[in-house]
């Protein structure tokens, strides 16, 4: 690219642009933007290679567009926490209760979204927080944090191709032609060659699972407004079961109990910080994302938890046992509509559910051991990727371990998924605190090396409350959610349920102390240069389309 080319982005010298200072550094490639030179690249990667660090994007593609990043980021959240145990979490706290947990939590996870929107459009990269915290705290939490990231996910992939087997028996509760071990593997198949054939494939079958699940919410909560209102299954219902049996249920610990469980079905929508290094025009599409994840948070979470409390008293056994579709809260509320096919209808869209969370947890765990492979925390064979820009040998790791996991879930299912939900939901909040961390160094290392903060493509909301506020709550929650070991008495069993999930982390951050002897890096020495994202002429013209977008374009664009 010739000198005039740089300067029609306004910036004569790359390195004024990038806000440079003594010390720090960006690839020799950057400086041309997306049209730099393949051999150019190879030679970053050959360089790198060397130390036994391969650069973070080489090789993949950015084959996500803002549609896909937006419903990914929304679809990651939508799934069987919602569908399944919303319910549950109303018997256990009363509608009010889980509602104000829902609310709080929602919150939460919007000021996390926030915080990780503002390094993942400054910085795209795949596998994004780990590294985050490797590049702006301590390597040591890098590497705890990505480990513990990548076997969350990975449980999670044994949890839900059991679940789907489960699911399956629904419709042959007689007979059973195939076993669940059998479904199992086939789903498995299914995942790993979408994950395989690049990331467009992946992001485009995201797009329709999410539309489902879109789909279905929408029409549940117009059904379930018509059953309060009276208008379908013969009277008016309105808050009257908020006054009896009553709004709450178990006092303050009822709620507190319920945030674990909340949490656990907002997990996923930091999927989006993980997709960033696939983005297409990241500055652009991740905080179009980020934006809509509030109010969408609103109507799917905080509505639905709103309506199933109106519809039906905490009281109802059915409530405590929804484990099934046929128990699940949402075919609860279309019975009283009268619409008898509720139980199939809601049992093909978890299905469809839990295909895309396995399909999901599937590149998170591919990408996130990709990001460790190259940051040299993992085998160097896992930072390999196709023509197709897919991590072949990091999806068959991580594919081995939860298919390995599905055969604990098969010998031992009820300990297992207790166990296996545990696990889930604990490292799934630290990986939150991780993310808050990381933010508030970032940011306080950008202003250190006399950056300006009105540069960054994109700002997180109330810097420094919202980092700070999910910290506190994170931990908080962790620490606070196993009161039943100790309350009203103490149990052995329920503790090491209730606090498992935090030893992988605790064992690989202090691993990595003692064998590495790492520390906290000085803010002056923080890199915010490799890897940084310099908008591309074809993102400029992309930028401009979507100002002029039609106003029926406008309109989907804000729905979905």
């Amino acid at each position: 690219m010739e000198k005039t080319e740089i300067e029609s982005y306004g910036h004569e010298d790359p390195n004024s642009y990038r806000g440079e200072t003594p010390g720090s550094h960006y690839p020799p490639y950057a400086k041309y933007g997306s049209e730099y030179d393949d051999e150019a690249k190879q030679e970053v990667v050959d360089q790198t290679s060397d130390i036994g660090q391969v650069e973070e994007q080489a090789g993949t593609k950015r084959g996500l567009s803002a549609r896909h990043i937006q419903m990914i980021s929304l679809g990651g959240a939508i799934g069987t926490g919602l569908f399944l145990n919303s319910g549950g979490n109303i018997a256990s706290a009363g509608p009010a209760g889980a509602l104000i947990a829902y609310i709080v939590i929602g919150f939460m996870v919007f000021c996390i979204m926030t915080c990780l929107g503002e390094m993942a459009t400054y910085m795209p990269i795949s596998g994004s927080f780990n590294l985050y915290a490797a590049k702006f705290v301590d390597p040591a939490l890098g590497f705890a944090l990505g480990w513990n990231y990548w076997f969350s996910w990975a449980v999670t992939i044994a949890t839900e191709l059991a679940a789907a087997a489960t699911i399956i028996d629904y419709w042959f509760q007689d007979y059973q032609p195939v076993p669940n071990a059998a479904w199992s593997a086939i789903f498995l198949v299914l995942i790993f060659g979408v994950n395989t054939f690049g990331v467009r494939v992946y992001g485009e079958l995201e797009y329709w699972f999410a539309m489902i699940k879109i789909i279905l919410v929408i029409v549940f909560l117009i059904v379930a407004l018509l059953v309060t209102t009276g208008a379908v299954g013969g009277h008016t219902i309105g808050f009257s079961y908020w006054k009896d049996p009553g709004a709450f249920n178990n006092g303050v610990l009822g709620t507190v109990g319920v945030l674990l469980s909340a949490g656990f079905s907002f997990q996923g929508t930091e999927i989006v910080g993980v997709t960033a290094g696939e983005a297409k025009n990241p500055h652009k599409s991740v905080p179009r994302a980020i934006r809509n994840v509030f109010w969408r948070i609103v109507i799917f979470f905080v509505l639905t938890m709103l309506f199933i409390g109106m519809c039906v008293p905490y009281t109802l056994p059915d409530l405590s046992t929804s484990s099934d579709s046929t128990t699940a809260s949402f075919t609860i509320i279309f019975n009283l509509a009268g619409i008898g096919v509720g139980a199939h209808i809601v049992n093909a869209v978890i299905l469809s559910s839990v295909l895309s969370a396995a399909n999901s947890s599937l590149y998170t765990c591919s990408r996130t051991l990709m990001a460790l492979a190259r940051d040299g925390k993992a085998p160097s064979i896992f930072a390999r990727v196709t023509r197709f820009g897919s991590p072949l040998w990091a999806t068959l790791g991580s594919s081995i371990i939860g298919f390995a996991c599905v055969f604990v879930d098969l010998y031992r299912p009820e300990d297992a998924f207790v166990w296996f939900l545990s696990i889930t939901a604990v490292t799934g909040f630290i990986s939150w605190t991780g993310i808050a961390a990381a933010h508030l160094r970032f940011r306080k290392a950008y202003v250190a090396q006399g950056r300006d903060v009105n540069e960054l493509p994109y700002r997180a909301l109330w810097y420094p409350f919202s980092p700070i506020f999910a910290i506190v709550l994170t931990v908080l929650i962790v620490l606070a959610q196993g009161y039943g070991a100790f309350y009203p008495q103490w149990d052995v069993l329920t503790f090491f349920i209730d606090y498992i999930g935090i030893a992988p982390f605790i064992l690989t951050y202090g691993g990595y102390k003692i064998f590495k002897r790492s520390k906290v890096i000085p803010l002056l020495e923080v890199d915010l240069d490799t890897s940084r994202y310099i908008p591309t002429y074809e993102d400029e013209i992309e930028n401009q389309e979507y100002e002029h977008r039609p106003w029926y374009k406008r309109v989907f664009g804000a729905i979905i």
